[in-house]
């Protein structure tokens, strides 16, 4: 039995913030605002997976209203959603998640991520594709105002 989910998650970019994706941190003059490290890649990913066995979203589980996720390092939100589908009696089949920015190039640091989000689940890297794109200079991310990310995961029991 396999289930099928989307996920979906933009942050704005700030100054004073380090730039952290899928659990990388990357050299840049801006992050990424948000409650927990803002890893909006990592965040796509986790809705992705919960969504495929309907148990909601990392709002649900990791509300923004709850002091223990400020700062939170999304490697570690990655673990506990991995656990909970586990529970749930789902490995990951396969990742495939897109970060869209006009900034920085991040082809230098998909493999690093590859190998942390598969760590994270407890799959092969070769189960996980991160790709990079930009929207050629138009709406929000074109205009280097925030970066947002897609994920679809496929879930095996």
């Amino acid at each position: 039995m396999f289930r099928i989910g989307h996920g979906y998650d933009v942050h704005k970019l700030t100054e004073g913030r380090k730039l952290i994706l899928g659990g990388v941190e990357i050299p840049h003059t801006v992050g990424l605002l948000g409650h927990s490290d803002a890893d909006v890649l990592l965040h796509a990913i986790m809705d992705s997976m919960l969504g495929a066995l309907a148990l909601g979203d990392i709002g649900k589980h990791f509300p923004d209203t709850d002091e223990e996720y400020r700062g939170a390092d999304s490697m570690k939100l990655l673990e506990r959603v991995s656990a909970i589908c586990r529970e749930e009696g789902y490995a990951v089949g396969n990742i495939d998640a897109t970060v869209i920015a006009q900034a920085p190039k991040l082809a230098p640091y998909i493999t690093a991520m590859r190998e942390n989000i598969a760590k994270a689940c407890g799959c092969e890297v070769s189960q996980i594709s991160v790709k990079a794109t930009t929207e050629e200079h138009l709406g929000f991310t074109g205009e280097k105002l925030g970066i947002s990310a897609h994920s679809v995961a496929l879930m095996i029991k």
